[in-house]
This record gives structure tokens, C-alpha cells and sequence, in this order.
């Protein structure tokens, strides 16, 4: 007689797979959360302690002020057309990329992932070198009258660089896992190229698109190397909130300059809180679509 063999629950298989004695598991959570609180919680309090060192009138001045408020409508300037450009360019690349098959597609993967290997001071430079006073595209430049380096397309461009891997390489993986069977079914049934993005691809990517978004967000508002070599520094002209908050700095200007810095803190803690819940989200979705599987 055969003896039955029940089968491993979820939670007895996180049972077997964890073999290490408590107290091992114990240092081991007390030592990570010890490290993000020293590198990362810390650092975070001491920036908004030291913005309401001189109490909340001195914060809210050091914001409105003329040339704080400067920075603030460039670093969003920057960031909202930086975004808009890297989605459009994202979903196209990772559809093409994971739907297609075509010459050149590896050397496409791998160019999408420059910005992450070249340094952003050196990437401002090239930006310096092609459209500077003395760049190779001055002449054409100056004969239209435009102005890049030292001024808002500059930083803009600098922005789009630095950013334009985060929405397609979180859109490449998604769109590979799902496959083209659905586009296949809706072409069948009559639907065109556009009906087929908006109506079946676009549905299945929200939460990667958005995913990506945030993440390109947040490193836009960030951005400080490549933007601090095409911009020139000019305050009230140039300046990204960045770059303000290192000038204030510089002057010994503390109060102000951590006043700003709050700014950039608050809107990485709402990213985070954000890509939790796109996480969440995301996860959740992923587990209705296995529960329906199984059914």
C-alpha cells in the first residue's frame, strides 16, 4: 500500500527553505534595518531638522523666494518634457524590441542602457562639445537664432539623457512576458495598428508605464551632474532646484539651502510611497491572473 503523500503547502515550503537558527535571522533583520536607518533615515531627518532650525517663517521665505521659485518652475519645466519625451521614446523601443524581430535589435538593448555606463558630467560635456559656442553644430545654431547650451533646451536635453533608459527597460520585460498572442488575436479580428496599442497593449503596460514614470521622475528632479556642466549656473535663469540648494550652500546660506533640499526629500519619500503602491498594485494583478490560470 502506497503511503499518500500530502501535498507542501506555501507556507510549508517557507518553512523548509528557512534552515538558519532565529537568533542568525534576528541579526541579520536588526543589521539592515540598522543600515538604512544610519544611511537613510538619518540623513533625511537631519535635512528637515536643519530646514526648521530658524522656524517655519524662515522655511516658507527661503521657497518663495524669487529665485528659489526659479528653480523650482525649471526643474519641472525640465522634468514634465523630459518624461513626456522618454515615454513616447520607452514604449517605442520596448515594443519594438520585445515584439519584433529585426537587425540591429541587440545594439539597440545595448544603447538604451548608455546612460547608465557613461557618467553624467561627461555626457554634459558631449552636450558642450556638439552645441556649444564652439560645438560642432555651432554654426547651424547660431544661423537659427537658438540657443542650447547655458540655457533651458540644454539642461532639457542633459535630462533626457540621463533618464531614457527607466521607462523602457521597465517595459521591455513586461511586454516580453506577455507575448504577442493578443496583439495576433485583435489583427484577426479587424482591429488596425492603433486600435491594437490603445485598446489591448497599452491596458497590459499601465502599471510597468507608470512604474517607469515614477522612477524617471525622480531622477529627473535629481539630476546634478550633466545639468551642472550645460547650465551654466545663472540664478533665476538656470538653475534646477539641485543646483540652488549647492549655491546655497557655498554661500553658508545653511537654513535656506536644506529648505530647499526638503523639497527634493519630500518628493523622493512621495515617490516611494507611490512605487509601493504601483508594487502592490502590480503584484496584485499578477496574482488574480494566476488564480485565473489555476481556475
Amino acid at each position: 500500500m502506497k503511503e499518500e503523500v500530502l501535498p507542501v503547502t506555501r507556507v510549508g515550503r517557507k518553512a523548509c527553505a528557512i534552515t538558519e537558527p532565529r537568533w542568525v535571522r534576528w541579526c541579520l533583520t536588526v543589521g539592515a534595518l540598522s543600515f538604512l536607518a544610519l544611511f537613510l533615515l538619518v540623513p533625511l531627518l537631519a535635512v528637515f531638522i536643519n530646514a526648521l532650525d530658524k522656524g517655519i517663517s524662515a522655511y516658507w521665505a527661503a521657497i518663495v523666494e524669487p529665485e528659489a521659485w526659479a528653480a523650482i518652475k525649471l526643474t519641472l519645466t525640465a522634468t514634465l518634457v523630459a518624461v513626456s519625451i522618454n515615454m513616447i521614446f520607452g514604449v517605442a523601443a520596448a515594443w519594438a524590441i520585445a515584439k519584433f524581430e529585426f537587425v540591429g535589435k541587440n545594439i539597440l538593448t545595448t544603447l538604451i542602457d548608455l546612460p547608465f555606463a557613461v557618467s553624467p558630467v561627461i555626457s554634459g560635456l558631449v552636450f558642450v562639445l556638439l552645441f556649444g559656442a564652439q560645438g560642432l553644430f555651432a554654426p547651424v545654431i547660431e544661423s537659427l537664432g537658438i540657443k542650447i547650451i547655458f540655457a533651458t533646451p540644454g539642461i532639457i536635453l542633459a535630462t533626457v539623457f540621463v533618464t531614457f533608459p527607466f521607462i523602457a527597460r521597465e517595459l521591455i520585460p513586461v511586454m516580453q512576458e506577455q507575448g504577442t498572442e493578443e496583439e495576433e488575436a485583435a489583427l484577426v479580428l479587424g482591429a488596425n495598428g492603433w486600435q491594437t496599442f490603445w485598446r489591448v497593449t497599452l491596458p497590459n503596460i499601465k502599471w510597468g508605464l507608470l512604474y517607469g514614470v515614477i522612477l524617471c521622475t525622480a531622477r529627473a528632479m535629481g539630476e546634478f551632474g550633466a545639468v551642472s556642466v550645460v547650465s551654466g549656473h545663472i540664478r533665476g535663469l538656470t538653475n534646477t532646484l539641485p543646483l540652488h540648494v549647492e549655491i546655497l550652500y557655498n554661500e553658508y546660506n545653511f537654513s535656506a539651502a536644506f529648505a530647499v533640499a526638503s523639497l527634493l526629500a519630500l518628493i523622493a519619500v512621495l515617490t516611494l510611497i507611490i512605487k509601493s503602491i504601483v508594487e502592490w498594485q502590480t503584484q496584485r494583478k499578477l496574482s488574480s491572473q494566476d488564480e485565473s490560470k489555476t481556475n
